[in-house]
């Protein structure tokens, strides 16, 4: 089984500081996903030159098929050594995780990478080595589904030193964090959030240090296949159905018209929910044998804003907890953002006068442009969107 790969990162500039001297590269292809998270040397400009270099030239050099001494002499060789304090222009860990759940990691000075199987610190074997003058940890084992990592600059494990605490946030006091927060569904953004969150706290707002933080969790595949509009062409209605509800997967209807669509092929009741959670998105309703069933355009439209807030670095902890709400944006942003790994879209054509421009195409019609919008957004968080048109 192929297994799903979720990442996430995020840090905090040292106080006063425009760029961040840590930096966190996710490369992905058909086979493996690699995670590199380097700290330059120093603070501001300098230490992001030196983060990016490192984390650019190791990730383009190991999608290339390099090997890690490879890799290690090329940076070693390309950027420079600080003279006065004889210590290297940046530390840093590789993550590599294939899709069969072999991993390799690589860490070089920076604090260990944290693992988590079924949500208790598990020990990950390392053998000390020298590559090019260079102390590295390497570890090779396989990874299971539900496997969280947890990858950190040592801006994390100086959190608070000097100020709310003596030593800092150590990395024993994280672990135990780690544990403690842990729930069997929490997703790797989720983590991040939660650590950088006490980090900054720790810091009072005020980081002594570049501090960043990413997670990746192994996930098996799930499909959520999403069906938007009626077809065209009125005499597909049982096909198009057919085929959606053949797929495997979480299934959800959005739109009235393609709701009573469904209901009729199926020959099972369609049942209006008059719950409103939200006084703001509109109610659900009940299919025998579909996840989700809700209306159209301003479901659609609000589930693009969630979506949005999601993927932007400048999220909170409050638009993550939205997510559990109970009304019809919240459940299918949770689907699409969360549970499902790859999306498949049903997008019928048929248009509805009431939503429709005459000024412009048929291909720019609202629906249209919230689900590619959507699609585009979903692309750039690793998932695999399939788009279909009838």
């Amino acid at each position: 089984m192929s297994l799903y790969i979720e990442a996430s990162f995020e840090g905090l500039n040292k106080y006063d500081e425009e760029l961040c001297g840590d930096k966190v590269e996710v490369i992905r292809n058909e086979n493996f996903v690699i995670v590199v998270l380097a700290d330059g040397l120093g603070s501001g400009v300098k230490a992001n030159i030196l983060a990016t270099l490192t984390s650019k030239i190791i990730g383009t050099m190991l999608v290339g098929g390099a090997n890690i001494e490879q890799a290690v002499e090329t940076i070693a060789s390309t950027l420079p050594e600080c003279k006065e304090r004889g210590i290297a222009y940046s530390t840093f860990t590789i993550l590599q995780l294939f899709h069969t759940g072999e991993v390799y990691l690589v860490e070089f000075d920076n604090p260990s990478t944290l693992m988590l199987k079924k949500g208790r610190f598990a020990e990950i074997k390392k053998q000390v080595r020298s590559v090019y003058g260079k102390t590295i940890r390497e570890s090779r084992f396989n990874a299971q589904p539900g496997d969280m990592f947890i990858i950190m600059s040592d801006g994390a494990v100086h959190a608070g030193i000097g100020g709310t605490l003596n030593l800092g946030w150590q990395w024993d006091n994280i672990k135990e964090y780690v544990g403690r927060i842990y729930k069997r569904d929490m997703t790797a953004k989720n983590m991040v959030k939660l650590l950088l969150s006490v980090c900054d706290n720790l810091y009072m707002q005020k980081p002594g240090d570049d501090t960043s933080v990413a997670a990746v969790k192994v996930r098996k595949p799930l499909t959520v296949n999403v069906m938007v509009g009626p077809p065209v062409n009125r005499n597909e209605d049982h096909a198009v159905v057919g085929k959606f509800l053949s797929q495997e997967g979480k299934k959800v209807v959005c739109g009235g018209t393609t709701s009573q669509i469904v209901s009729r092929v199926l020959g099972r009741e369609l049942i209006t929910n008059f719950n409103y959670f939200n006084p703001s998105i509109p109610p659900t309703a009940d299919i025998e044998g579909i996840d989700l069933t809700t209306e159209g355009v301003l479901t659609l439209g609000k589930t693009l804003e969630y979506i949005k807030k999601y993927s932007s670095s400048e999220n909170s902890i409050n638009d993550i907890l939205k997510l559990n709400q109970k009304d019809g944006v919240s459940r299918l942003s949770r689907m699409l953002l969360e549970q499902g790994t790859k999306i498949h879209f049903f997008m019928g054509r048929a248009m509805n006068p009431a939503h429709q421009n005459p000024d412009l195409p048929l291909d720019l019609s609202i629906k249209l442009k919230l689900v590619n919008e959507m699609a585009a957004l979903l692309k750039g968080m690793g998932k695999a969107v399939d788009i279909e048109y009838y």
